[in-house]
């Protein structure tokens, strides 16, 4: 396994935010895109679901693949809730209805 790979594997599993000024955010450790629009950007984490909240929000980059997503816009506010993963899996993420 590369060092890149390697890397990539352990950015995906954890959770962390980093939002600069309410106008940058960066989420690693995210599993799946529930729902998102200018003023709310809903998220599975592997520290369970968030909700962001605020005005003007565009996601820059969503890869799955490491479970980084980057976003700008003003934050109003961060929100986590348990994830019922079951419920989750039946009805599934934003991706998994938009490739149905």
């Amino acid at each position: 396994m590369s060092a890149e790979s390697i890397r990539q594997n352990e950015q995906k599993g954890t959770h962390k935010i980093t939002l600069l000024g309410r106008r940058e955010m960066e989420i690693s450790g995210v599993l799946d895109v529930i729902s998102f629009d200018e003023q709310t950007v809903t998220l599975s984490t592997t520290d369970g679901g968030i909700e962001i909240l605020g005005d003007g929000l565009h996601i820059h980059v969503l890869s799955m693949e490491t479970g980084l997503v980057t976003l700008d816009g003003r934050v109003d506010s961060i929100t986590y809730y348990e994830v019922n993963r079951e419920e989750q899996s039946e009805n599934g993420g934003f991706f998994k209805k938009l490739f149905r």
